[in-house]
């Protein structure tokens, strides 16, 4: 099986449109009818309805949960979007309850994801999230829509699972994502430490 995979060169919102665009080509291939979006304010999710308006598409969006942040989903676009038969589901980030149950597990989780970039950490966190909400069943096949900060830039299909059956969880296919991890790319190294020592000839 060959299947394209979309790299960005940057990470960020300059991507979401194309990102939206590559995972309803994927969710229409694959007859998916749901699609998980991670969206803080209520843009990418404001687009992704826009965009996908005719495309029997639900759409799950998942925002920061309550006090995280300063910034909150737009109330009106709630309402808005769920007249239009989507939703939105305010849950508990699991890579966030260290400080609560005093573990580093959701810490090491989310750093080793992060080696992918952030988007796949947010894409396995909010799916995880939704599926614990029953808004996907699981093993039910879906895209899901997430981003470095803000906008999207990255996007999966997969196998969705709720938390207490993590492994049941599979990621199967890679859309897109941007060529930096959440740390970016490393600087070029000082004039003269770039190359390996030169060991002396025996």
């Amino acid at each position: 099986m060959e299947e394209k995979v979309v790299y960005f060169e940057k990470v960020g919102k300059e991507n979401t449109e194309t990102t939206l665009k590559l995972a309803l080509e994927r969710a229409k291939a694959r007859g998916i009818k749901k699609v998980v979006l991670a969206s803080t304010l209520g843009d990418t999710a404001r687009l992704a309805a826009q965009l996908w308006k005719n495309e029997g598409i639900k759409l799950i969006v998942v925002p920061h949960q309550y006090g995280f942040s300063g910034m909150v989903f737009d109330p009106d676009l709630k309402k808005e979007l769920e007249k239009q038969g989507h939703v939105v589901h305010y849950g508990t980030m699991l890579f966030h309850t260290d400080k609560f149950y005093g573990v580093d597990t959701p810490t090491i989780m989310a750093n080793l994801l992060r080696t992918f970039c952030q988007g796949m950490k947010v894409c396995v966190e909010i799916i995880l999230m939704a599926a614990d909400a029953g808004h996907v069943e699981i093993g039910e096949k879906v895209v899901i829509v997430a981003g470095s900060g803000r906008g999207a830039d990255t996007a999966v299909v997969a196998a969705a699972s709720t938390s207490t059956h993590l492994f049941d969880l599979h990621i199967e296919e890679i859309i897109c994502k941007p060529l930096q991890t959440k740390q970016g790319l490393l600087p070029p190294p000082p004039p003269g430490q770039g190359k390996p020592p030169a060991y002396p000839k025996p």
